[in-house]
């Protein structure tokens, strides 16, 4: 599959409020599209600009559980800016799409769940090299 910014989604995880506080559910091929391999959280400062790679066969779904962070999605010719605010909404990015995350509040969490281990020749750590990629699909 050849991701384009329409394969990017947000989607709502199941949410259960109580008076003793709420729980968000997050489960391998129910909500989560994928059978879950790794999962990392990062916790930055307001103004933080993190991520800014793309991934040839890693699939990620990202959640903010405090804070907000806006995660800015690009397929070497559409760009478009979600929002993460809620811990019930999360973000589908698929291979090929490159994101960065903008840390709008003070201690932003980000969780991150994939669907590969850690690879480093995984990531186009340069967006030239991404675009380079992406045209020669």
């Amino acid at each position: 599959m050849i991701a384009d910014i329409e394969n990017v989604k947000l989607l709502k995880l199941p949410h259960f409020l109580e008076d003793n506080g709420d729980l968000i559910v997050m489960e391998n091929l129910t909500n989560i599209p994928f059978k879950i391999l790794r999962v990392f959280v990062v916790r930055a400062p307001k103004n933080a600009i993190r991520g800014q790679h793309a991934h040839l066969k890693c699939t990620q779904f990202l959640t903010c559980p405090s804070g907000t962070v806006n995660v800015h999605c690009d397929d070497g010719v559409t760009k478009k800016t979600f929002t993460l605010d809620h811990p019930n909404i999360g973000l589908l990015i698929p291979p090929g799409i490159w994101a960065q995350q903008d840390y709008k509040t003070d201690n932003s969490i980000l969780t991150v769940l994939c669907d590969r281990v850690y690879e480093a020749s995984d990531y186009f750590r340069e967006y030239n090299l991404f675009l380079e990629h992406k045209s020669s699909l």
